[in-house]
């Protein structure tokens, strides 16, 4: 599995109300909650994001409440990967319950810069920034998870191995 696209670049601790606000909490349509993801801290993201970009982010992201709303809406939105220094364990584990792929590598978050074109293998955990060359090594998922990530996330996985 790989994943190519261009930058979103996030601090540390952004929360799940800032992904996805409450206020749009109301629907589980999944289209509907992507475009209202990121609006209170980047009001353009949904303008200009496109399909198999990244989202790069400090420590601590997806924060706060345990809403899956939140990395249904970054997957929906087109997002193909987020990097981050941490996750919060609580979307880590959502966001492999839907099928986002997340990977944590505290250098890339720290280098990599908003609008730099990023690649990743999933498989061996490198990332590499396209724009300056340089690349990076994250963890990657053992073959299990890398299987219920392909699938969609835990439910379609276990419809079509169980």
């Amino acid at each position: 599995m790989k994943a190519e696209g261009k930058v979103f670049r996030y601090g540390d601790n952004v929360d799940t109300d800032v992904i996805i606000p409450a206020r749009y909490l109301n629907t589980s349509d999944s289209r509907e909650l992507a475009s209202h993801c990121m609006e209170d801290i980047d009001p353009d993201f949904v303008k200009s994001v496109g399909k198999g970009d990244i989202i790069v982010a400090g420590r601590n992201f997806g924060c706060g409440s345990s809403r899956e709303h939140a990395p249904i809406a970054i997957k929906e939105s087109g997002v193909s990967c987020v990097i981050a220094s941490t996750f919060a364990r609580i979307f880590f584990r959502n966001s492999i319950n839907i099928g986002l792929p997340i990977l944590e590598c505290p250098e890339a978050s720290e280098e990599i810069k908003a609008g730099d074109k990023v690649s990743v293998d999933f498989t061996t955990g490198i990332i590499k920034d396209e724009t300056t060359g340089k690349e990076y090594r994250a963890e990657p998922f053992p073959p299990f998870m890398q299987d219920l990530i392909a699938a969609g996330g835990l439910a379609p996985y276990i419809k079509e191995n169980f």
